[in-house]
């Protein structure tokens, strides 16, 4: 691995600026590290040579959040650490690019809508002023809308990789990706003919939770409950033989039209007379049967439901499982459809439902519980109540569940097998934290189908077949063409079908292609397999997979893990990575999520500007994962007053006359002869012994934390114990001993922070060091023994007499000339270990040491101090 090192043997001249200071030192290294290929992967490595990490590509539609800068951080302080551990880092990055929140920003943005059915205008250019109104809104073309979805995506890409370099990520940017380039929508569509031809994948027609505003099919993975206000209206059916009403409570009274039966449980004693018997619907006149399913709640409402096609995923259950018949009566725009049912067969019944055709549902609920306490079959006034109602995550109107024909992959939604095995590929990831495990085999348990991946949008990886027609024009949908493998990516709605003309398109006895599109995470879900050279490289892919890491927030294990999962169990037969590292989110001062929906979010050039880099990564670094987070600006300040303290205390050191060569050696370790510096080293051994175990098991966090209480021991207590002896004044052997300990310690502390400030380690460094500290060894222990009391005994003893010089608001250079230190045996041997740094930095001319018993607890007490009158501070 010699070739991942950069040159740090040769001696550095040491460079110290008069003042240092944080600003500028993002553009000045960032620059640097690209220019030098800091953080370039090398080609050419070992499996066991390679860290490789599966890098969350964050969605290009609009803006970057503080969230981001959050997780990412985390990740990249991992990465770091690895590449010092001396790990080739395989460190891409992607950028999420297709899918609907590309879609939408692009409408938005230039004003334009897409109609497919219009032709290819290759001159048009979108207003410099777009119309804000939706109904305003430019229809284009399909590849009209395509090229400006690319052209903002270009945009907001350059964007984010500039934030990203600012905010110090060690990426390798010349390994980035879309999953809309060329490379991505082949490796999808390859991944999904291999699905296809392994039975994983299948087209289906079936009951599809629907957004009406969007116009497309919504998987099982995308809902999202939210509580919106209702009302329960009791309805009667009327019995067939006469005999009186049962009464139903729904909240979707508009869905009368569709009901298919009636169904109670079936040891509900108030029901079971009437299994077998049939009634019919209020205003429609059509005759329904009463069933029993376990699904039917008895303490719900009336304890009887109408069974609809298609209300809810309830709904469907009892229609499959019962074997009902279907009766859609809502269209994908989510409107009642127009032509009247055929199995409306009275003329009451088709004079009512003229009134709801066009109507949207919600305008048709209004309408239909009028119509019903018109006609006296809705018993009392509606009983209002607020409900969780199933939305896209992305919708603004709840999900209609219609019928349509569209492609699924198998997830073991309906196959125990196959669950079982990807619950066991979980079980084989390492999982930070832990219990998040639970979360993704909770999302399998409650799986209720396969995974839906077509999608009725424009932007995104198209479906790679086509369907012959037949003589009527009606496409053979059992057997598709497929294209060859050499061809892809392919655009069935653009490209003939192989083997057919495009003239044959959408004719009797030609060809028609597949007008959808991959569910965005179809492509996502295959982001090991795009970035690691599936199917085009190999031995690249040997190389990295399956990742070592695949870090992402921990609300999206349902769907980016989960799916990541699915796709490597399928293609590789394995999982997709070793560990999964798991962030929290951002919460704001309320406790809430942060999100660009709520309006809550803060932009993160602004805090960059305000703080730096390094105070950000710092506030992030802090954080373990899994755990949501405030937004906390006073953590910040802490990190930048850290990253500045670094450097005034390396500019002290190194002025001093500690060099690249006064790092303890075998040469000079004769050098160190003082049982103070002894202790240092030996502390600093338990640091990076303690902070190498807390990286090794992910917690960066605490990592951070051992590190930093050590520097402020050393800034704090250390460096001024010995400034006497650092200047000389106790002679060359004594100086000696005091400049290794110190540029040992110097040396292992940048080293330390180099993951989580990476711009004022970088700069210390290059102050006496050659290359980066970022290509630098992760600091090793120095196997000095030392007794590590002695520092915190001096210290202790040093802050009791700095204590009773400002009590007596003197300056502290204020000559003490006597003072008692009464401790337990063994804190005071350790004093005598350092008592002429400890008088020299105290200013102390007589001390007196006295062996006791605890006093309130504690070892030492400082107390019988005299100082001279001289340095009184004017009142």
């Amino acid at each position: 691995m010699a070739e991942l090192r950069e040159g740090i043997d040769a001696p550095a001249t040491v460079s110290v600026p008069d003042k240092p200071a944080l600003e500028g030192l993002e553009e000045k290294h960032a620059a640097r590290w690209r220019r030098h290929g800091t953080y370039r992967f090398a080609e050419g490595s070992t499996r066991e040579q390679v860290y490789s990490i599966d890098t969350p590509p964050p969605t290009a539609s609009g803006s970057l959040h503080v969230g981001h800068m959050f997780s990412y951080t985390q990740t990249d302080v991992l990465a770091r650490y690895q590449r010092m551990r001396g790990k080739n880092v395989f460190y891409p990055m992607g950028w999420d690019d297709n899918g609907l929140p590309t879609e939408r920003r692009v409408q938005n943005y230039f004003g334009v809508r897409c109609d497919p059915s219009l032709p290819y205008d290759p001159g048009f250019e979108p207003s410099a002023t777009p119309p804000k109104n939706e109904r305003d809104f430019v229809a284009v073309s399909r590849r009209t809308f395509i090229e400006l979805c690319e052209r903002l995506a270009v945009e907001d890409e350059k964007v984010f990789e500039d934030l990203f370099t600012r905010l110090g990520l060690s990426v390798d940017w010349t390994r980035t990706y879309r999953t809309i380039d060329d490379a991505s929508r082949a490796v999808s569509q390859r991944a999904f003919l291999r699905n296809l031809a392994n039975d994983d994948a299948y087209l289906a027609e079936a009951p599809t939770l629907w957004d009406v505003t969007f116009r497309t099919a919504v998987a099982q993975a995308e809902l999202e409950d939210r509580e919106r206000p209702g009302a329960y209206h009791r309805i009667a059916f009327h019995r067939t033989d006469g005999s009186g009403p049962v009464y139903i409570e729904s909240t979707r009274p508009e869905l009368i039209p569709a009901c298919v039966a009636l169904v109670a449980h079936p040891d509900d004693e108030r029901y079971q007379p009437l299994f077998g018997t049939t009634v019919t619907s209020p205003l429609f006149g059509v005759e329904v049967p009463i069933v029993a399913h376990e699904l039917a709640k008895p303490d719900k409402g009336s304890g009887i439901a109408m069974i609809c096609t298609f209300g809810d995923l309830t709904d469907v259950t009892w229609w499959r499982e019962l074997d009902l018949p279907t009766r859609p009566i809502v269209g994908r725009d989510g409107r009642i459809i127009a032509e009247t049912p055929a199995w409306i067969t009275e003329t009451a019944g088709a004079e009512a439902y003229a009134q709801l055709a066009g109507k949207t549902t919600f305008s048709a609920r209004e309408l239909v519980a009028a119509q019903l306490a018109e006609s006296g079959d809705l018993d009392g006034e509606p009983r209002t109540i607020t409900h969780p109602v199933n939305f896209y995550e992305k919708g603004d109107k709840p999900l209609e569940v219609v019928t349509s024909r569209q492609w699924y992959l198998r997830n073991g939604g309906r196959d125990a097998d196959r669950r079982e095995r990807l619950i066991e590929r979980g079980r084989q990831l390492a999982w930070h934290p832990a219990f998040m495990r639970a979360r993704y085999e909770n999302w399998i348990d409650g799986l209720n189908g396969d995974w839906l991946v077509s999608r009725q949008r424009y932007f995104g990886v198209p479906i790679p077949v086509w369907y012959r027609l037949d003589e009527s024009g009606e496409p053979d949908h059992e057997h598709p063409i497929l294209p060859d493998d050499a061809a892809l990516p392919v655009d069935p709605a653009a490209e003939p079908a192989p083997g057919y003309e495009e003239s044959a398109r959408d004719t009797p006895g030609g060809f028609t292609g597949d007008p959808d599109v991959l569910d965005t995470w179809a492509t996502s879900s295959l982001t090991p397999q795009i970035v690691g050279g599936w199917s085009r490289d190999e031995d690249l892919f040997a190389t990295v997979f399956p990742f070592d890491l695949r870090p992402q927030g921990h609300d999206i294990i349902r769907t980016w893990l989960f799916s990541s999962v699915v796709r490597a169990d399928a293609l590789n037969d394995t999982a997709p990575w070793k560990h999964a590292a798991l962030s929290g989110w951002i919460l704001d001062p309320d406790r809430k999520k942060m999100s660009k929906s709520k309006g809550n979010v803060v932009v993160p050039t602004d805090v960059l500007e305000q703080f730096g880099s390094d105070a950000v990564r710092y506030w992030a670094a802090s954080a373990r994962l899994g755990g949501d987070t405030a937004y906390d600006v006073g953590q910040m300040k802490i990190g930048r007053r850290l990253a500045i303290k670094l450097l005034n205390a390396s500019k002290f050191v190194l002025n001093l006359g500690a060099t690249e060569e006064s790092v303890l050696d075998d040469d000079n370790a004769h050098l160190l002869s003082q049982p103070l510096d002894a202790a240092l080293l030996a502390s600093l051994d338990a640091v990076i012994g303690q902070a190498s175990e807390a990286f090794e098991a992910y917690d960066y966090a605490r990592a951070l934390q051992i590190t930093e209480t050590f520097f402020w021991t050393f800034t704090d207590d250390y460096v001024e114990l010995i400034k006497d002896r650092a200047y000389g004044t106790a002679g060359e052997a004594e100086q000696a001993s005091v400049l290794v300990a110190l540029a040992t310690t110097l040396d292992a502390l940048l080293r330390l922070f180099a993951p989580f400030i990476p711009f004022a380690t970088e700069e210390v460094w290059s102050w006496w060091r050659s290359g980066s500290v970022h290509r630098a060894q992760w600091p090793t222990v120095t196997g000095f023994d030392g007794d590590t009391g002695i520092l915190p005994a001096l210290g202790v003893a040093l802050s009791g007499v700095r204590k009773a010089k400002s009590e007596a608001k003197v300056k502290q250079r204020t000559e003490v000339l006597s003072a008692s230190i009464s401790g337990t045996a063994g804190a005071i041997e350790r004093l005598r270990a350092g008592l002429g740094d400890l008088k020299a930095a105290g200013n102390v001319s007589d001390l007196t040491l006295t062996v006791a018993e605890r006093v309130n607890g504690t070892e030492l007490t400082v107390d019988d101090i005299v100082l001279a009158p001289s340095e009184n501070i004017p009142g």
